[in-house]
C-alpha cells in the first residue's frame, strides 16, 4: 500500500508542477497578483507532497519490503538500519527522487523566504524551477519508477553494494545534491532576470545567498567524498580520479566564479551579464554531472545506471534547459549593461581576474573528462578507456 501511497504522490506531484511552471508566469506577464501568489502555494504543496513520496520510499527500505524491486536489489535483511534507509538513494530511481525532493525544498524556499523579491521577479522564478521539476518527474515516472513491484517476492533482497555500506553512504549523496539542485535556483533566477530585462544590485544581493547555500554543502560533499575514497580503496584508489568525480568539480568552479561575481554585481552595479551566465553554467554542469552518472557514456564506479534511452532523456532535458537559456540571453544580455566602472588595481579587478582563472580551469576539466568521448567520436578504433 506505501508504495502505490508513494507512486500516487509522484503524480499529483507532476501535476501541481505542471501548474506551477505555467500559471505564475502567466501572471507576471498580465500583472495578475492571483495568479503569481498561486505559484507560492504551488511551491509548498510540491515540496509536500514529493515528500510524501520519498518518504514512502524510505520506509519501504526501512521494513524490508521486498515486494517492491528497488528494495530487494539495493537491500538485505543483514543491513544494519542506517544502511537500509541510506540505501533509500544508493541507486539510480531513490537517488532520482532525492534529487526532486531537494529541488522542491528549494522552491519551497524561495515561496517562503523571499518575500523581499518583486513579485513578478519571485514568480517567474518559481516558474522556472517547476519547469525543472516537470521535466525530473517525468524522467521518474516515465523511466525510473522507484516503486514499481516485483513479483514472486523473495525472502531477502540482493543487498547494497558492500562499497556502499559505509557512513560516507548516509552523507556523500545527499550533501552534493544540495549543492547539485542548490544552482537551478541561480539557474532560475538568471532566466527570471533575462526574462523581465533587469539584472541590477538588487537582484545579485536576492540571489548570493541562495549561491552559498548551494557552494557550502558541495564543498562538503566533495571534500567527504574524497576522503570516503581514499579510506574505502586506499591512495591512489582510481576511484578518487574517476572522470565523474569532475561531475561535481566543475559545477565547484564556476560555483566559486558566481558567487565572487555576483558580489560584484552587487556592490558595483556591473558584470550582471557575465554573472547571468555563470548561473546558467552553473546548473549546466549540474545537469550534464547528472548525465555522466547516468548515461554509461563513460566507465565509472559512480554510475547509477547505462541505459542509454535514459541518457537520452536527460540529454534531451540538458540541451532544452541550456539551450533555451542561452538563447534567451543572447537576447536580452545587451539590455542588461549597467556601464558601471572600476579600476583596474582593485577589488573587482581582482575578482573578474578571479573569475577568468576559474572558467580557465574548468574548460581544461570539461576537455579532460570528455577527451575520450571525443576521442572515441572521431576514431572509433582507438578506444580510450
Amino acid at each position: 500500500m506505501l508504495a502505490e501511497i508513494g507512486h500516487f504522490a509522484l503524480i499529483l506531484t507532476l501535476l501541481v508542477a505542471i501548474a506551477q511552471a505555467v500559471l505564475p508566469m502567466l501572471g507576471a506577464i498580465r500583472g495578475d497578483a492571483a495568479l503569481m501568489a498561486f505559484g507560492r502555494s504551488a511551491a509548498a504543496l510540491q515540496a509536500l507532497l514529493i515528500a510524501i513520496s520519498f518518504g514512502c520510499l524510505m520506509t519501504l527500505f526501512g521494513q524490508a519490503d521486498f515486494s517492491v524491486k528497488l528494495v530487494a536489489n539495493h537491500s538485505a535483511l543483514s543491513q544494519p538500519l542506517p544502511y537500509r534507509l541510506a540505501a533509500t538513494w544508493g541507486n539510480h530511481e531513490g537517488s532520482m527522487l532525492l534529487w526532486v525532493l531537494v529541488l522542491s525544498i528549494y522552491g519551497a524556499g524561495i515561496a517562503k523566504f523571499g518575500d523581499n523579491l518583486r513579485v513578478t521577479l519571485q514568480a517567474r522564478i518559481l516558474s522556472v524551477q517547476a519547469m525543472i521539476s516537470v521535466a525530473f518527474l517525468a524522467f521518474a515516472l516515465f523511466t525510473s519508477n522507484p516503486f514499481e513491484r516485483l513479483f514472486p517476492v523473495p525472502l531477502d533482497g540482493a543487498e547494497l553494494n558492500p562499497l556502499l555500506q559505509d557512513p560516507g553512504l548516509v552523507f556523500h549523496p545527499p550533501l552534493l545534491y544540495l549543492g547539485y539542485v542548490g544552482f537551478s535556483v541561480t539557474f532560475s533566477f538568471a532566466v527570471a532576470a533575462l526574462l523581465e530585462g533587469r539584472a541590477d544590485p538588487a537582484w545579485a544581493r536576492w540571489m548570493r545567498p541562495w549561491v552559498l547555500a548551494a557552494w557550502v554543502p558541495l564543498t562538503c560533499g566533495i571534500t567527504l567524498g574524497s576522503f570516503w575514497a581514499y579510506y574505502e580503496l586506499g591512495w591512489g584508489g582510481w576511484w578518487f580520479w574517476d572522470p565523474v568525480e569532475n561531475a561535481s568539480f566543475m559545477p565547484w568552479l564556476i560555483g566559486t566564479a558566481l558567487l565572487h561575481s555576483a558580489i560584484v554585481t552587487e556592490k558595483r552595479g556591473s558584470l550582471a551579464g557575465w554573472t547571468i551566465l555563470l548561473a546558467i553554467l552553473a546548473f549546466s554542469l549540474s545537469l550534464i554531472g547528472t548525465f555522466l552518472v547516468r548515461s554509461g557514456i563513460l566507465t565509472s564506479v559512480h554510475a547509477f545506471a547505462v541505459d542509454p534511452e535514459r541518457g537520452v532523456f536527460i540529454l534531451a532535458m540538458i540541451i532544452g534547459a541550456t539551450g533555451t537559456a542561452l538563447a534567451l540571453f543572447a537576447a536580452r544580455a545587451p539590455m542588461l549593461r549597467s556601464g558601471a566602472l572600476f579600476g583596474s588595481i582593485s577589488r573587482e579587478s581582482g575578482l573578474t581576474f578571479n573569475n577568468l582563472l576559474l572558467m580557465a580551469l574548468t574548460a581544461v576539466v570539461f576537455l579532460g573528462t570528455f577527451y575520450p568521448v571525443i576521442m572515441e567520436a572521431v576514431s572509433p578504433t582507438n578506444k580510450i578507456s
